[in-house]
């Protein structure tokens, strides 16, 4: 038993170390279950973290696809302070480095990060409480892990035996076919080769099969024990809507979300910086961030939205990996992901804190040339070509299915769902036709066009438009002209779309985006085949109270009695967080406050009751929290 009075919670800040000694300075629990309640404040693991933190502890290797929010640091940070060392992560952003030091301090553990951000007084110090013994856990960049320097100083440990694993965070950055390839971390197979007997753990919350055995193969991890937890984030409602006018469907989705943090994704820089200066004359407070503003800017508007209350980030995919913020109640895309591995990364951003939370994505006709044209215009091989179709085409198969989007996208990862009732698809289910003679209309344009033209012609011709453009090349005179009347504008664009998805007609990008008949088109074009399209439906943009049952993990609902408290709560936990920093979060999370609001523990063993409270927050917050629960 370790008494509270051992615990000196050391002093924080953002240098990335502590001012002196913790528990572990001296004295080493040795049952994970003890650990994870005295330390972290948790009764119990989740799902299978128990198995991987002693089969990591027993000096095994493992590969871990967890989701956000799923408690994969725990599976490394565990084992790091049960086995003899330290423990080296690598971490691809500083940010992530720095929230995750932050909450390991706030919870007593002799923690630190090395990165390009410190001087070098601050590294030098770091390097020397590394040498003496006197860390648990050390976060660094792959690229300052892979200087001569720091393979130096873990040869030394090394030969001390004190080296206690090594975890590689953001596992899927090692796929070059993936959507966050880093070149450095296909280096990290140095571990292995340098340091053959300490066990490594790579994980990561993305990752179809392909970029799995990719995994494996480059970072050596062949006799690695592999846990796959559940992708579902049943939390989450997925929506997508047929774009329209995209400023106001995003308005409209907004307005159920005022005063909540979220993120808008974007394709460009330039329309980010428009986005965000659009919404902040809306009233909204969004911010721009993307690769192309300055360092001090992108670092400013980062710690905004983690600090703050309410901020839109509106992005690029160039935010967002490594970010901690457990309150993000939505993610919107106004343009299509690259695949469905990017778009489920991208959307589990929100709601990490298990409360309801929105993915929505409007999602338009010329999404899908443009990503067909970006990639046939690539310099990439032939094969990756096949790899980034292959995974666009999955991607739009779900984007215009009729099924459950959660159980396609499920499907996507290997793993079998029923329907959940808690995304579009399922809640507003929408209506299928007959679209074989408005398909064969839309082919027959474009073969009697010369396959030459984009969809928007040939949209035109089919509606008996004499605009300058059909006149030019004398396709009024042709037999479909005029022969769609019965679709509007927004009609064929669907019609279109929906025979690109199902790969019946190909972006020609040498052709600038000409719509060419692909094999499978024959069928149906000669009569011998049928084809069912879905209906364009009206979607409400705004968000449905998600079904009770979809509130998994989210915790107890607060009564109307304990709102005071809860809100007196986080007031004095921002003041905290300025104080000394940080993130409001990392002091506690929300669902401890809710916890505290509605139990109201009377003493400092009554707070060790409290999820996300361990001995060293209960010693170093415990007054404070009693006298205001009082």
């Amino acid at each position: 038993m370790i008494s509270a009075s051992r615990l000196r919670f050391p002093a924080t800040g953002r240098s990335g170390h502590n001012a002196g000694p913790s528990r572990h300075s001296r004295l080493r629990m040795t049952d994970p279950l003890d650990t994870l309640h005295r330390v972290f404040g948790y009764p119990s693991f989740r799902g299978p973290q128990a198995q991987i933190i002693d089969h990591l502890i027993g000096g095994g290797d493992a590969l871990v696809l967890m989701p956000t929010g799923g408690g994969k640091s725990l599976c490394y940070q565990i084992p790091a302070m049960l086995r003899p060392g330290v423990g080296v992560v690598v971490s691809p952003l500083i940010a992530l480095m720095q929230d995750q030091v932050d909450a390991l301090l706030q919870a007593g553990v002799r923690a630190a990060f090395l990165n390009s951000s410190q001087d070098y007084a601050t590294a030098s110090e770091i390097e020397r409480r590394l040498r003496m013994g006197e860390l648990d856990l050390i976060y660094v960049a792959p690229e300052r892990l892979l200087t001569e320097r720091f393979l130096g100083l873990m040869d030394r440990l090394h030969e001390q035996n004190r080296l206690a694993l090594f975890a590689i965070d953001e596992a899927h950055c090692v796929s070059q076919w993936g959507h966050d390839f880093r070149p450095e971390y296909i280096q990290l197979s140095v571990l292995h080769q340098r340091y053959p007997s300490v066990p490594r753990i790579a994980l990561t919350a993305t990752a179809d099969t392909l970029t799995q055995q990719e995994i494996i193969s480059r970072l050596g991890l062949d006799a690695a024990r592999v846990f796959i937890s559940s992708f579902d984030r049943p939390n989450i409602r997925y929506t997508v809507v047929e774009r329209d006018n995209p400023r106001r469907q995003l308005l409209g989705f907004l307005a159920g979300y005022r005063g909540a943090a979220g993120i808008v994704y974007c394709l460009s820089r330039k329309k980010v910086d428009e986005t965000a200066a659009w919404l902040k004359e809306q009233g909204i407070t969004a911010l721009p961030y993307h690769a192309g503003l300055d360092s001090a800017t992108r670092q400013q508007h980062q710690q905004r939205f983690l600090r703050e209350d309410g901020i839109v980030m509106v992005a690029t995919i160039a935010f967002g990996m490594g970010i901690d913020k457990p309150d993000v109640r939505f993610v919107a895309h106004l343009d299509l992901p690259k695949s469905l591995e990017a778009y489920y990364q991208e959307t589990g951003r929100a709601g990490r804190d298990g409360e309801p939370a929105e993915a929505w994505m409007t999602y338009g006709l010329n999404d899908v040339v443009i990503h067909r044209m970006r990639i046939d215009e690539s310099v990439a091989g032939e094969e990756q070509k096949r790899v980034e179709r292959s995974k666009l085409d999955a991607l739009l198969a779900w984007c215009e299915t009729v099924a459950c989007r959660r159980a396609l996208l499920l499907r996507y990862f290997s793993e079998e769902a029923q329907a959940c009732g808690n995304c579009d698809t399922c809640l507003e289910p929408p209506e299928l036709w007959d679209g074989t003679v408005a398909a064969q209309k839309a082919m027959s344009a474009a073969l009697r066009t010369g396959q030459r033209f984009g969809a928007g012609h040939l949209i035109d011709i089919l509606r008996g438009k004499s605009t300058e453009k059909v006149q030019q090349f004398g396709h009024a005179s042709l037999p479909t002209f005029g022969a769609g009347a019965e679709l509007d504008d927004a009609g064929w664009r669907s019609v279109f779309r929906q025979l690109l998805a199902a790969g019946l007609l190909h972006a020609d990008a040498q052709a600038f985006g000409a719509l060419r008949l692909m094999d499978a088109a024959r069928p149906v074009l000669k009569g011998e085949a049928s084809l069912s399209l879905r209906k364009q439906a009206k979607r409400v943009h705004g968000r449905k109270s998600a079904p009770e049952a979809r509130r998994a993990g989210a915790g107890p609902a607060l009564a109307d009695a304990d709102a005071p408290l809860f809100e007196a709560l986080r007031a004095w936990r921002a003041d905290l967080a300025r104080e000394q920093g940080v993130p409001a979060y990392v002091i506690l999370h929300d669902r401890t406050l809710r916890e505290l609001a509605a139990r109201r523990p009377e003493s400092q063993a009554d707070l060790l009751d409290i999820p996300g409270i361990g001995q060293a927050k209960a010693e170093r917050y415990g007054e404070a929290l009693l006298q205001l629960m009082a």
